[in-house]
């Protein structure tokens, strides 16, 4: 059967195995026969790696699939666990080499035996276990990437307190070993990416909430982490260590040679060997991190690659660094020794490698950092910039600026958010960084409108270059242009010198037909820019008695357009057409809070009854009479509860359209009134037989 079925031996060699490893047997018989297993399936992983195989099947990998099928999986898990077992107080101490052995071949059946890793991923006792095996630096390497291949895998995450003497086995790892953890922790403190089905509305969102108020998992492994005496120091400390310096002028041309260079096998063993040499002077060397950037091996392999090898440690912690200051305990990262501007520099140093990755996005693009103060991105040169501003325009300086630790601020020509600015305008159109780093930008200015910190982007050409972008780079990504319209509407909202800047660049029918196009071609991306726009027009209107003000009105095309009732409220009919209480997600519920804003100014000019006269006669010319204005009155009972909601912080609301609160939910609550004789209540535009406010969609 077994020449017939061509497996090379494997169920024999199992068998002998298994024979020469029960307990209290030499197992260096067992370990000779697991020697020549391995080399069956090692070809098998090789092949795997470089031929970039999307899914392992039996016929790829006949090798592997005949160890899985013959046991061979779980006898090394029972060989690595056999010393847990025994009831003697002195446990017997496994060869470091078969243990690092049992390991890599495990490892290889994981990435080309489909269901291997879940079931490892299952047994939560073997999954504690290997992280015992984390505190031998001999075996360290192969143990964490076996885990980090199994959590990936693995339905429920893990809890971190449950590891044995955690906060121990992390305060013995030296800063490489620390790096290599990290990939590790990313996957235990990462909310689950929930996607955009219908399960993850923001009506299923609360409902979970109301059942579910204690912390997730992955916020409980967060504290455990920050638990840890000198943890986010540790972390700080590898994260701004400085890497080798790029020599050459073709550095970024011999990066490339080396992304291409990993597609080939033999690289793995370098990688392999420089691993181990790494591990093996760690433990007889220093442990601090310059042990990350020596060693013999890497004298001999090109510079890009040293550089790289170094750079992915830093990918892992900046990722950890970013996720634990976005969860609930920031401010303790925050009151960290380490200034945070140190991390967001090493954030923008790592530029060069992602554009590796061929556009992708990686861990640490998809976190924004939160700070204290967001004046420190800048150096002293640019403070005393913003000053200069706020004197010349005759308006005080924001609080936050006056009281910038000026020993904290950047140094250098440029200051990290200038720099970040160069970086974008370098990027292709469709590159998906331009998203990231139009939301790092739009962070700068989100919150209390800052005319300063406008002007200052002003001055450095963003609106054009955003314009550009829209308008004449034929961008089509869709995420690129939804942060761009963000972007724009918090660099022009009530800034009379941005809309004048806006309609030098927009200077033809043409050009501006084009602008409305993409607006109007997916209102969900676009609407906060709308939402500026009628904002800003409102204020500018009040503001008649500056000369510059009422030239730019009657001169933008932008602010014309607006300008004209009709085309606000075809704006009103789409923002409430196009979502319902079931499809409102975290990204479309400002669809519903623009269309707020638009009838609260409608409301403080005394013009609500006929904004809401005019989606009645919508209703009845389109032929489907109350079913606009149905649904917006269960969106609006829908915002009450969302909003409303103790857990919920409204600052966001006001700070973004200069309208208090108060005046969000008294409109509201207007609008919502059941007196059918108000003329500012939806139920009195609604004819009896369309009525249907009496359905309750808003429970599960």
């Amino acid at each position: 059967i077994e020449k017939r079925a061509k497996w090379n031996g494997i169920p024999t060699l199992l068998q002998k195995l298994y024979e020469s490893s029960h307990p209290n047997s030499d197992l260096s018989h067992a370990h000779n026969f697991l020697k020549v297993l391995s080399s069956h399936l090692s070809m098998e992983a090789m092949s795997f790696v470089t031929e970039d195989m999307k899914t392992a099947q039996e016929s790829t990998f006949p090798n592997t699939y005949t160890f899985d099928l013959f046991g061979g999986v779980d006898l090394l898990v029972e060989i690595l666990m056999r010393p847990t077992l025994t009831m003697q107080k002195k446990k017997p101490k496994m060869n470091d080499d078969l243990v690092k052995d049992c390991l890599s071949v495990l490892y290889n059946c994981c990435i080309c035996t489909e269901g291997v890793t879940k079931s490892l991923a299952a047994r939560d006792d073997f999954v504690l276990f290997l992280f015992t095996l984390m505190t031998n630096k001999k075996t360290f390497l192969q143990t964490a990437t076996l885990i980090e291949d199994i959590l990936g895998v693995k339905k429920e995450m893990i809890h971190l307190e449950g590891i044995p003497n955690l906060s121990g086995l992390v305060q013995s790892f030296d800063q490489q070993q620390l790096a290599n953890f990290c990939r590790i922790l990313s996957v235990t403190i990462s909310e689950p990416d929930v996607g955009n089905d219908d399960k993850h509305t923001l009506l299923a969102k609360n409902a979970q909430q109301k059942r579910n108020a204690s912390p997730s998992r992955a916020e409980v492994n967060q504290v455990t982490l920050l638990n840890i005496p000198g943890f986010i120091e540790r972390l700080c400390k590898l994260a701004t260590r400085k890497v080798s310096e790029a020599t050459g002028a073709n550095f970024l041309q011999e990066l490339e040679d080396w992304y291409t260079w990993l597609d080939n096998a033999l690289v793995l063993d370098a990688l392999m060997q420089m691993a181990t040499e790494d591990a093996e002077q760690s433990s007889t060397e220093s442990s601090d991190e310059s042990s990350l950037a020596t060693s013999p091996l890497r004298h001999r392999l090109p510079q890009s690659m040293k550089i790289v090898h170094e750079i992915m440690y830093k990918v892992e912690v900046l990722y950890v660094l970013c996720v634990l200051l976005m969860g609930r305990q920031r401010n303790q990262v925050l009151n960290s020794t380490t200034p945070l501007y140190l991390i967001q520099y090493e954030l923008l140093t790592l530029h060069s490698i992602w554009k590796l990755e061929g556009g992708s996005k990686t861990k640490t693009q998809n976190c924004s950092l939160s700070f204290r103060n967001k004046y420190l991105l800048l150096n002293s040169q640019e403070l005393n910039e913003l000053s200069a501003i706020s004197m010349k325009a005759n308006i005080p300086e924001v609080e936050a600026l006056v009281n910038t630790d000026r020993s904290l601020v950047c140094d250098g020509k440029k200051g990290l958010l200038t720099r970040l600015l160069a970086v974008m305008k370098r990027e292709p159109p469709d590159s998906s960084f331009r998203f990231w780093q139009a939301r790092a930008v739009e962070s700068f200015l989100r919150g209390a409108t800052s005319y300063a910190d406008q002007m200052f982007l002003l001055k450095r050409g963003l609106l054009e270059h955003i314009l550009f972008c829209i308008i004449d780079s034929g961008c089509t990504s869709r995420d690129v242009l939804q942060s761009y319209f963000d972007l724009l509407g918090e660099l022009m909202k009530f800034n009379i010198d941005a809309f004048k800047r806006f309609n030098k660049y927009v200077n033809t029918p043409e050009k501006f037909q084009t602008f409305l196009t993409q607006i109007n071609s997916s209102l969900v991306d676009s609407n906060m820019l709308v939402r500026c726009i009628v904002l800003s027009l409102d204020r500018f209107e009040s503001q008649t008695e500056d000369v510059k003000v009422v030239e730019v009105l009657s001169e933008c095309c932008l602010l014309s357009y607006m300008a004209r009732v009709e085309n606000r409220l075809s704006f009103l009919f789409r923002l409430i057409n196009i979502i319902n209480v079931q499809t409102l997600t975290q990204e479309n519920v400002s669809c519903l809070n623009t269309s707020l804003v638009i009838l609260m100014l409608a409301r403080r000019k005394a013009k609500l009854p006929f904004y809401l006269n005019a989606l009645r006669e919508k209703e009845y010319a389109e032929k489907y009479p109350g079913c606009l204005l149905n649904n917006f009155h269960n969106l609006l009972r829908f915002w009450q509860r969302h909003y409303l909601n103790k857990d919920k912080d409204s600052t966001c609301l006001e700070n973004s359209s200069c309208i208090p609160f108060s005046y969000w939910k008294e409109t509201v609550s207007v609008l919502l009134g059941s007196d059918r004789t108000s003329l500012c209540a939806i139920a009195s535009y609604i004819d009896e037989p369309f009525m249907d406010l009496d359905r309750d969609l808003l429970e599960d």
